[in-house]
């Protein structure tokens, strides 16, 4: 391939005097090259093939590099009050030569692999390109999967087009003749660094996930909210689905969940309902700008989907079981005598002997489990048996409705209908999901999530808020309408009110039929709730006394975003104060 892009020309060049790999390759994104990377990968004891699963493999980190590492996460703004108190800051040119220190040298011994990929379906002008270096094959055989790459990007990208540079490296250099180990990294120095006003990211010491798999939370969340701020467009942590009401009418909706709120099923939901069909754009990420009819119109930014596996299993989701049959990569998860992947929640009774995600023989008489908490599966979206017909659409998807949910066993009802758009954004900075058994602290502790996004946010939280409400007045009549679901209220018996999964379709249809103009909603303290709803009135009660405890937490959370709080959510937190007493 040739390179056309003089300033990308540089930059590789660049980079590849600073780290010194011993070749670099630029990566066509063919399927050829994909099955070439993977069989180097099998040939180093890395990928082990899966006999039951076509061109699909198992594999598994070290122990040290299991997960998204928050704490070695930066945004690098020029000042400091810009990342705000959500987000760690270092000053740029102090991390860059930290960064510089730490990269040169860093490829020695190994190949540099360039990969184009587009972040979003190709020649949309809703996509972005970005240019990833990396160290690591199983970085390129992952970006395979999860976004378009290869030459077509390049294509794309012409002779002078803006891209995001992002510079990753396992960060383990080798001398000569020296073994490399299966999983290179470096457990005692890995830094995830933004660079928001230089749209660059550089990624060093880890292999996993979103540290190294730089156009997922990197580029399509952490950047791309920075660049949609200055651009009036929206980058969200969020699923896009297609719902389609028996008399054949479409209507497309998002929905931001912090984790363990059943995003991926929703993404996914197979509807008991007759004549209602639930399709799924993307399980993830959403990215939304104003089209020229007013209306705002989302894209799934990915290619592919990097579901956690624990708990996936086809009662939960066979949707999403159905998508990982072939070309498919497993990572941390146990790998069976016939050659088929497993973990917690797959199926009732576990296999009488396995290979944990450690590399040891397990069987169910042993005290650790099998997979890893964080294993995951990579798979193309497009062999999802219920993917959108819109998934490759250039112009994305009108969004008629926005849901928000949380992990809330009191206090908010099966489903609100906000009053504004001021005040969904509202319902959204004021998302917050209680902490389970899983999680260290306190159980039942609110953990405040706004918009699902607190890892995710490449600025200012509070401005972040304000961003949302000036996208608000750009809509203004135009703008979907918003929603805030809870699927996990209890009753006083400490038993689930609402049964979840395939039944959320009856909470999707009473906002479909609202966003339509037939759905009926009566006023509540808090926002409009269904009339006449089939399901248990204990769902929808509102506690004021709870509700005045909420308000309460919500001031105090606030604090933290102080001068940079829009009032527009001061003014809603008054509003619901006024309502409740």
């Amino acid at each position: 391939m040739e390179m056309k892009h003089a300033r990308l020309a540089a930059w590789i060049k660049d980079m590849e005097e600073l780290c010194q790999p011993d070749s670099v390759q630029l990566c066509d994104g063919s399927q050829d090259e994909h099955d070439a990377v993977c069989q180097v990968l099998v040939d180093a004891g890395v990928f082990v093939p899966l006999s039951k699963r076509p061109k699909s493999y198992w594999c598994r980190s070290d122990p040290e590099d299991v997960a998204r590492v928050e704490d070695r996460t930066f945004i690098c703004s020029l000042r400091e009050e810009d990342a705000g108190p959500t987000n760690n800051w270092e000053e740029p040119k102090k991390m860059k030569q930290t960064l510089i220190g730490l990269f040169k040298g860093c490829m020695k011994g190994r190949k540099m692999y360039v990969i184009p990929f587009s972040m979003g379906p190709f020649g949309s002008s809703l996509s972005v390109i970005g240019v990833q270096i990396t160290d690591s094959l199983y970085v390129v055989a992952n970006t395979f999967i999860m976004t378009r790459m290869g030459k077509k990007a390049l294509e794309v990208l012409g002779v002078d087009g803006d891209f995001v540079p992002c510079l990753h490296s396992v960060g383990v250099p080798l001398d000569k003749g020296e073994k490399d180990s299966f999983w290179p990294c470096r457990a005692d120095s890995k830094y995830i660094v933004h660079f928001p006003e230089e749209r660059e990211i550089w990624s060093y010491g880890s292999g996993y996930g979103g540290n190294a798999l730089l156009g997922k939370k990197c580029l399509a969340l952490r950047i791309a909210s920075a660049k949609g701020r200055d651009e009036k467009w929206m980058a969200e942590h969020m699923l896009i689905v297609g719902v389609t009401n028996p008399e054949g009418r479409k209507r497309f909706f998002v929905a931001a969940f912090p984790s363990a709120c059943g995003k991926t099923n929703l993404a996914m939901l197979q509807s008991p309902l007759p004549g209602w069909k639930v399709e799924c754009v993307g399980d993830d990420i959403a990215w939304m700008k104003i089209g020229p009819d007013g209306r705002l119109y989302a894209i799934n930014p990915e290619n592919g989907f990097f579901g956690v596996a624990p708990g996936t299993s086809y009662d939960s989701n066979p949707n999403a079981m159905e998508s990982m049959k072939s070309n498919s990569i497993f990572t941390n998860v146990a790998l069976t005598d016939d050659g088929d992947v497993w973990w917690e929640g797959m199926s009732e009774t576990p296999p009488a002997h396995l290979i944990d995600w450690k590399g040891r023989d397990w069987t169910p008489d042993s005290k650790e489990k099998v997979a890893h908490p964080n294993s995951r599966f990579t798979a193309p979206a497009k062999q999802c048996p219920v993917i959108d017909p819109a998934f490759e659409d250039v112009n994305g998807v009108p969004i008629s409705g926005i849901i928000f949910g949380g992990r809330r066993e009191s206090v908010v009802p099966l489903v609100i209908e906000s009053l504004s758009w001021q005040h969904g954004t509202f319902l959204g900075a004021s998302l917050s999901s209680e902490m389970t058994a899983a999680a260290a602290g306190k159980i039942g502790a609110l953990r405040h999530d706004p918009f699902a996004m607190l890892p995710f946010c490449g600025y200012n939280m509070g401005d972040y808020f304000g961003h949302w409400l000036e996208m608000g007045e750009l809509l203004g009549s135009k703008a979907p309408k918003i929603y805030h679901a809870n699927w996990f209220r209890k009753g006083k018996n400490g038993e689930f009110l609402w049964s979840g999964f395939g039944e959320n379709i009856h909470v999707l249809k009473w906002i479909f039929e609202r966003c339509q103009g037939t759905g009926e909603a009566i006023d509540s303290p808090v926002g409009l709730l269904p009339k006449d709803f089939n399901a248990q009135k204990e769902l929808f009660e509102i506690d004021r006394s709870l509700w005045k405890e909420e308000v309460k937490g919500l001031r105090e959370y606030y604090k933290l975003l102080e001068g940079h709080l829009p009032e527009g959510i001061l003014e809603e937190l008054n509003n619901l104060e006024k309502r409740i007493s």
